[in-house]
């Protein structure tokens, strides 16, 4: 009986945990559905073979390079300046893994896949968050819902190919409304107005630079601003950098 017990109290804290992470990824899911499909429809009207899509999605899981991968595939362009046009897209992702909560993750396949799952969407969804709210299973279940979101958008963009015209106007500005929410949400969960200030300003100083450059340039001058930011509170004695 007391075996039983455990396991029922155990069984409840995942179906709570997945009940958080699906309440989480509402935000994600909007964005990813129709984002996912619009990349499956490119991918057919590309003249590539439809599963293509969902098996990009599923071992890939990186929109923005998956959509740049289309155009340079169908082009022809030679695998080693793919490779390289993939180490500059995805450079990103070291800015983000310095802060990612991959503490929290016990097994060695979790922290695994929560590497491969690192998202532009997830990391903002996690950002917004208290460490104190984040157990394992909630992280994870935040990533597979959002990996799923990802492949099914992909997967449904492959069978409405056919009868959708190749593009669809206001689908494009369907992640950068995302983040608008996600930023959004941050500023609503946090006490201090820091990061928010810090963040229009690298935005502000990556626009003279041009739209090539603008993530790149603004991730950076985030760091710097946020490791100086950093200093200065240990200096002052406040080393919580809100």
């Amino acid at each position: 009986m007391p075996d039983s017990e455990t396991r029922q109290e155990r069984d409840d804290t995942v179906r709570a945990d997945f009940r958080r992470a699906l309440r989480d990824t509402v935000p994600v899911a909007m964005g990813y559905v129709p984002l996912g499909a619009t990349f499956g429809i490119l991918v057919v009207k590309s003249g590539l073979a439809w599963y293509w899509a969902p098996l990009s999605a599923a071992l890939i899981f990186a929109g923005s390079m998956e959509f740049l991968a289309v155009g340079l595939i169908t082009a022809g362009t030679p695998l080693l300046q793919i490779a390289v046009m993939t180490l500059a897209v995805n450079f990103r992702h070291i800015f983000y893994g310095l802060s990612f909560p991959l503490e929290v993750l016990r097994s060695k396949f979790a922290r695994l896949y929560g590497i491969f799952a690192l998202t532009d969407e997830t990391y903002s969804l996690l950002a917004t968050m208290s460490r104190s709210e984040l157990t394992a299973r909630r992280l994870t279940f935040i990533q597979v819902l959002s990996h799923f979101y990802w492949v099914g958008g992909s997967l449904a963009g492959t069978v409405l190919a056919s009868a959708l015209p190749p593009s669809i106007e206001g689908l494009g500005f369907v992640l950068t409304a995302l983040f608008v929410v996600l930023a959004q949400e941050c500023f609503y969960k946090r006490t201090g107005i820091s990061a928010t200030v810090m963040g229009l300003a690298a935005g502000t100083i990556a626009l003279t630079v041009g739209e090539r450059s603008f993530l790149a340039v603004a991730i950076t001058v985030f760091v710097v601003l946020l490791l100086g930011g950093y200093g200065l509170a240990r200096r002052t004695g406040n080393a919580h950098v809100r």
